[in-house]
């Protein structure tokens, strides 16, 4: 498997440059990983230290990173903290501005052997963190072979994940870890069947993160005088598929303020969409939505996860396609969340607890939609939701704590 896995690797990196031709994402992909090893260089010359290096794939993975790299910064405000990406989706937005306790974002180098011994000699990192999945051979092997602790966070497995089918490759590669941090139960049993023991269940960081984001979230004094008395929903991360069943729910709910958010910021995009609503609305970027349409889209990035603090109730979109979004960030302001049926529970295990726990709900089409809604206006429905929020929320704070106390006593017992 390995000489397969080295083969695909080499394909791609020979076919990278016309991969770059099929689309503005995949030319990011290349043109972004040009110079890496300069910038790298010139970084590490202008800041040498310790330095603790995080990979994600892309921005909810870094979003699990986020409370993590807090608590080290907390605990030793000199660690140099570096943050390599495998998307442009999630390099792109975060490596334009400036990140809190971050001091270097790049993207990972192609998996190759060269890059990564190259990688990794030229950021010399005191100890890599893994986040969630996004687990690379070359990058791994070339940590091991300097003695550098590698830890995973946030892990979430499943059964039908290569890592444990057989005995190969890949179930190797998962033992390289010094020790894996995982979100739940189940995943620390599948790692007890294939007699890797280095393990914690710590729960998920997303929930240190919303948390913090809900004790202090960005003000928006504008957007409270435009709500003024009236009960607001917000649809936060949505797409075509979800715009289907909102838009009924919107043009019968007049009553209501409603933010929208979409995933994609494409205006064309939202102009059908507003084509659709029969309620007045605009689009936060014009000076226009101070004349107090019903209904406001969110045509810039960065606002939404803090505009839930204005929610009465949440819709949080992608399960219909490609998957369910954050749904913990409106749950951090206990507002109750509702969902499309998600396809994968295994993929989103918050989606069944958050039910079980009694402050989302899941619909299906037009009417179940529309029988929740209506439910959620009852107040004694309501506030079971956001108590049943507020519970789960106290019961997983920690994780990044729980992560950083283990990691300090490894990193003692390395020294």
């Amino acid at each position: 498997m390995k000489f397969w896995y080295r083969l695909g690797l080499k394909a791609l990196d020979l076919f990278l440059p016309v991969l770059a031709l099929s689309g503005e994402k995949m030319k990011k992909f290349s043109e972004g990983r040009k110079g890496i090893f300069m910038r790298i260089s010139k970084f590490r010359n202008d800041n040498p230290g310790d330095l603790a290096w995080f990979h994600v794939a892309s921005l909810g993975e870094y979003e699990q990173a986020k409370p993590v790299i807090h608590e080290l910064k907390k605990r030793n405000p000199k660690l140099l903290i570096a943050v390599s990406f495998f998307s442009p989706s999630g390099y792109e937005p975060t490596s334009s501005k400036p990140q809190e306790n971050v001091d270097f974002i790049t993207y990972l180098p192609l998996d190759l052997k060269s890059n990564a011994e190259n990688f990794v000699s030229l950021l010399n990192p005191s100890f890599s963190v893994f986040v969630k999945y996004d687990i690379w051979y070359e990058h791994i092997m070339a940590l091991k072979e300097r003695g550098i602790p590698v830890f995973l966070i946030s892990a979430l497995f499943r059964p039908t994940q290569r890592y444990f089918k057989g005995d190969g490759f890949f179930q190797n590669l998962l033992k390289q870890f010094d020790h894996i941090f995982t979100q739940d139960e189940s995943s620390i049993s599948l790692l007890d069947k294939i007699h890797y023991s280095n393990h914690t269940l710590a729960g998920d960081t997303r929930f240190d993160r919303v948390a913090e984001n809900a004790k202090n979230p960005k003000p928006f004094p504008q957007l409270k005088t435009w709500i003024g008395q009236k009960q607001t929903i917000v649809l936060g991360s949505v797409w075509e598929e979800d715009m289907k069943i909102l838009i009924p729910l919107i043009n019968a709910n007049p009553e209501f303020k409603w933010i929208i958010a979409p995933h994609d910021l494409d205006q064309g995009k939202m102009r059908e969409w507003i084509k659709r609503i029969s309620l007045r609305s605009a689009f936060y970027s014009k000076a226009g939505w101070n004349d107090s349409p019903n209904v406001l889209f969110l045509d810039t990035i960065g606002m939404l996860s803090s505009v839930y603090q204005f929610a009465k109730i949440a819709y949080v979109g992608g399960a219909f396609g490609s998957g369910l979004h954050n749904i913990l960030e409106p749950l951090g302001f206990h507002v109750p969340v509702i969902f499309g049926k998600v396809r994968l529970d295994s993929k989103f295990p918050e989606a069944k607890i958050s039910q079980d726990k009694g402050c989302a709900f899941s619909v299906e089409d037009l009417k179940s939609l529309r029988l929740t809604f209506e439910n959620l206006q009852d107040e004694k429905v309501y506030e079971k939701a956001r108590e049943g929020a507020e519970s789960w929320l106290a019961e997983n704070l920690g994780a990044a704590r729980k992560i950083c106390n283990t990691m300090d006593l490894i990193l003692q017992d390395e020294r």
